[in-house]
């Protein structure tokens, strides 16, 4: 790797003997990124497929597209912490492999047991890796460039999310040389080689603090809390929410309490608490993340539910879907990467203006489609401003809950954000997706889909007007 002494010259970049090239590199890490988000989503459109060719059960296929998400929430602390101590490009690059060779696997899997397991391992992988890109923009970059890098990079979540379902049904409908779902887990291959290759010659070197202890009671408490937690949330609707996971929420709730117990008493010891209060009172985190949580949760319960609509209700294939959610991710992906041009007097009060914006939105959106009507071009203008909207309210809060955290904290810290932001995925799709399956089955005719959305756009609404409220409370201003 990179032999590196990081130094911000006037521009905010980093430079330092050997120079660095800030554009490569952050590609290098948005790109590890942006696989991971893609992979939260390309695999939804390859399910029946999958289904057809392994034959899977119903519930052996929601644990293929769940595994990865299981592994990636519970292990993204611990991944944080772990690059904190032996180095965030290493962990970077060892995730990244992780991740690769696990993509590999995936697409040669012989038998749905087999597909499962290498998920889980996928997951892993990207646990490692993902919380050391922020840790090394947080590192790297600053001023303006760290503000430009965080726009990037909120854009790439959007893009992934959106994209997976494009690129997914591209390549199913392609089928090519016969081989199914097979490449949606196979385009990752030469990428992640790709970027491996690259990362060897440009990550800078920032050696781990040996000293850093793993906290071993509390991950393995805050582990057990967050798998009782997503497990459940994750497979509840698909298996009809039996009495067995009711009681694993109530067990991880108990399970987050019993966790600040433990690291309270880490600190009093002296000890290295795994996520450190230092972290928590860092001016404007708190009510930034939970703002990002509702913002979040709600977005990514309203994809969840309007692919559903597409294709369960409007009859729309998962290629005519995917590109039907691309204004919003393009919304989204423009205002996170242009919000700091704005003047900077609007910068305090843009992430409450653009959240009250986007659940009218919401609410507009429910109105024009409730009905059943197909998806025309007001619609989709109506979506490009819900991303707009969207990235408006969530670049300007993720910047506000980093800007006061110290150098030394930032692994902690992108460890903290990037596990709000994903438990708010993962609990939007599950309590949104609900709410939309709840009143439906599917298929359905699209009136009484379209009636569901607005119901489930009706919630979405409520959560981003209470992102709204924890947007307003936060006093940090970002420029």
């Amino acid at each position: 790797m990179t032999d590196l002494q990081i130094r911000p010259d006037a521009a905010g970049r980093t430079t330092g003997a050997p120079a660095i090239r800030p554009g490569p590199l952050l590609a290098l890490v948005l790109g590890g990124q942006f696989m991971a988000v893609l992979d939260l989503s390309i695999v939804n459109v390859a399910v029946p497929t999958i289904r057809t060719d392994l034959g899977a059960s119903g519930a052996a296929l929601q644990l293929v597209i769940a595994g990865y998400t299981i592994a990636y929430a519970v292990l993204l602390i611990t991944g944080a912490r772990l690059g904190a101590r032996y180095g965030y490009s290493r962990l970077f690059q060892l995730g990244l492999a992780v991740f690769t060779a696990a993509s590999l696997a995936c697409g040669l899997a012989p038998a749905t047991g087999w597909l499962i397991a290498f998920r889980l391992l996928q997951g892993a992988g990207s646990a490692l890796m993902v919380p050391q890109v922020m840790s090394l923009l947080q590192r790297t970059f600053t001023g303006a460039a760290r503000t430009r890098a965080l726009g990037l990079y909120s854009a790439v979540l959007a893009g992934g999310m959106a994209l997976g379902q494009v690129l997914g049904g591209v390549l199913v409908s392609a089928d090519l040389f016969g081989s199914g779902w097979r490449p949606v887990f196979l385009v990752n291959v030469p990428i992640g080689v790709l970027l491996l290759a690259a990362g060897a010659r440009l990550l800078p070197r920032l050696p781990g603090d040996a000293t850093r202890g793993f906290d071993v009671p509390g991950l393995v408490v805050l582990g057990a809390a967050l798998g009782l937690l997503v497990v459940p949330l994750v497979l509840g609707h698909e298996l009809g929410w039996p009495v067995w996971g009711w009681v694993m929420i109530a067990a991880g709730v108990l399970l987050f309490g019993l966790f600040v117990a433990v690291e309270r008493r880490v600190a009093r010891r002296g000890g290295q608490p795994l996520i450190s209060g230092r972290v928590l009172r860092a001016p404007g985190l708190r009510p930034a993340a939970a703002g990002l949580f509702a913002i979040m949760a709600a977005f990514a319960g309203f994809m969840f539910a309007f692919a559903l609509h597409q294709q369960s209700g409007l009859g729309h294939t998962a290629l005519e879907a995917g590109l039907c959610s691309a204004p919003v991710a393009v919304g989204f992906g423009l205002s996170s990467l242009h919000w700091h041009r704005l003047p900077g007097r609007l910068h305090r009060a843009l992430p409450a203006l653009a959240g009250a914006l986007l659940g009218g939105g919401y609410l507009l959106l429910g109105l024009m489609l409730g009905g059943g009507a197909g998806i025309g071009a007001g619609p989709l203008v109506e979506m490009a401003g819900l991303g707009l909207a969207a990235g408006c309210a969530y670049s300007p809060l993720f910047a506000r809950a980093l800007a006061g955290v110290a150098p030394e904290d930032a692994a902690d810290a992108s460890g903290v954000m990037v596990t709000v932001i994903q438990l708010g995925q993962v609990i939007g799709v599950a309590v949104l997706g609900s709410v939309f399956l709840g009143q439906v089955d599917l298929p359905a005719p699209a009136a009484a889909s379209g009636a569901a959305l607005r119901t489930t756009l009706l919630v979405d609404a409520a959560a981003v007007l209470v992102a709204a409220g924890f947007a307003a409370r936060g006093r940090r201003v970002v420029r």
